[in-house]
């Protein structure tokens, strides 16, 4: 197929998938994975819904080899998050096409991703093609956007052998981004691990019109908050951020030089790679008093931490220690949720290839390791299946970085139209170079 039709047809599925309000929750993803399993089974894929529930399924579908090999996986969810109409230039659910971009929910995280991947699957599929060796899989989920339990993570653990891959290509990567006079494209190669917190700070009660006769316990986190917004805890540069500031001609071993050059000659970059070099600690939520005349005899902030991969809760602790002291007698942390941070080798045939692809593409641009902030389904199939190689990576040329990350999840969410044409001739290229 060429690389206009390519273009056309994805843009076609990526409005129909946009159409589908699969607003999460409810999710009500079924209608759009019924539209998928449709379009690939007539392309020649078998395929299969399987879910917790019959309006939240899962899509598999399998294109087999000739003779054993690989699997390898494509894997998207179709589930997004809220959207307020009032706050858009058009429908979030219309896939409008205007000013040269897909406008919609969706369009950016992910059902460009999703129609990508597909078309790229049936261009092939429809073309005769078949992998010489393993097979070629698409897995299209629900629930991602609150976690995976009816999606990603069911399957993985109810469903193992169905989806078991041995290369996967999913979110969190791609958007191509401007340094030192050089193109490049980021492959998510781990995501951040979770330890959330709750400090509290402890006073005694009183009335409100009486402020001395109580200890305030609200005014202790004043300084805590201060110290939250103008302290940074040191970097913790484990193997994926080295590899990013490599790729960038930075020295792994000076962070803070790196940074200091990085907002000379490229502030917009800093807010988006800053957090992968080490912990953060962001506060989101506050609560003292319940009634406005009680001085409050306990208030605590709900703090946000994200940890580096390869790093756990002793790391964290170093770093909130680090930033807010040892707190005294009136202050303690309880952590809330403690999930370690997972990566896959930066180093594989499945970068090789990424590498190759880049550089053929786009001359003279390259693809370096990056690090998600965030959360993405490929946590599970690193968990599920230890010698899978996950990677997140869907090539944007045209939209950068910069353009695309703050699209994500607000309002008038869209994408260059060329560049799901880009990305699709992408996934038909990896397939027929990894699987023959």
């Amino acid at each position: 197929m060429e690389k206009s039709e390519l273009e056309r047809e994805t843009v076609d599925v990526c409005q129909q998938l946009v159409r589908f309000n699969t607003v999460n929750p409810p999710g009500n993803e079924r209608p759009a994975l019924e539209y998928l399993a449709g379009y690939l089974g007539d392309a020649g894929f078998e395929t299969e819904l399987l879910g917790a529930t019959e309006q939240r399924p899962n899509l598999i579908a399998t294109l087999s080899g000739l003779a054993p090999g690989p699997t390898l996986c494509y894997l998207g969810h179709v589930d997004t998050v809220l959207a307020d109409p009032s706050e858009w230039r058009h429908d979030p659910w219309s896939g409008d096409l205007a000013d040269g971009f897909l406008w919609g929910r969706g369009a950016i995280d992910m059902k460009s991703q999703v129609a990508a991947e597909a078309v790229a699957g049936c261009a092939l599929a429809r073309a005769g093609w078949r992998p010489a060796r393993g097979a070629l899989k698409l897995v299209f989920v629900s629930d991602e956007e609150t976690g995976g339990e009816l999606g990603a993570q069911w399957l993985t653990r109810n469903h193992p052998g169905k989806v078991r891959c041995d290369m996967l290509l999913n979110e969190g990567g791609g958007e191509v981004f401007e340094y030192r006079g050089r193109r490049h494209y980021g492959v998510c190669c781990a995501e951040k691990g979770v330890f959330r917190f709750t400090l509290t700070a402890e006073g005694t009660a009183g009335h409100g019109s009486l402020p001395k006769t109580g200890d305030n316990a609200l005014l202790k986190l004043g300084p805590i908050l201060d110290r939250l917004a103008t302290t940074q805890p040191s970097f913790d540069v484990t193997e994926g951020p080295a590899a990013l500031l490599r790729g960038l001609g930075e020295d792994p071993a000076a962070p803070e030089a790196a940074l200091q050059r990085m907002a000379a000659s490229a502030p917009g970059l800093v807010p988006l790679l800053e957090p992968m070099l080490g912990v953060t600690l962001t506060p989101t939520m506050a609560h003292a008093s319940d009634k406005v005349n009680v001085i409050p005899s306990r208030a605590y902030l709900k703090i946000d931490c994200r940890v580096p991969p390869g790093l756990g809760e002793d790391d964290a602790r170093k770093r909130i220690a680090e930033v807010l002291g040892d707190g005294g007698t009136d202050t303690h942390i309880a952590f809330d949720e403690t999930v370690t941070g997972n990566h896959s080798p930066v180093q594989s045939a499945l970068m090789d290839s990424i590498s190759s692809w880049v550089a053929a593409n786009d001359p003279g641009a390259v693809a370096v390791p990056v690090i998600l902030p965030g959360f993405s389904d490929s946590r599970w199939f690193r968990d599920a299946y230890p010698d899978c190689v996950a990677y997140g990576f869907f090539p944007q040329r045209h939209q950068s970085l910069l353009e695309a990350a703050p699209l994500v999840h607000n309002a008038d969410e869209r994408i260059d139209v060329r560049d799901l044409g880009f990305a699709a001739s992408f996934y038909t290229d990896t397939a027929r170079e990894l699987l023959g």
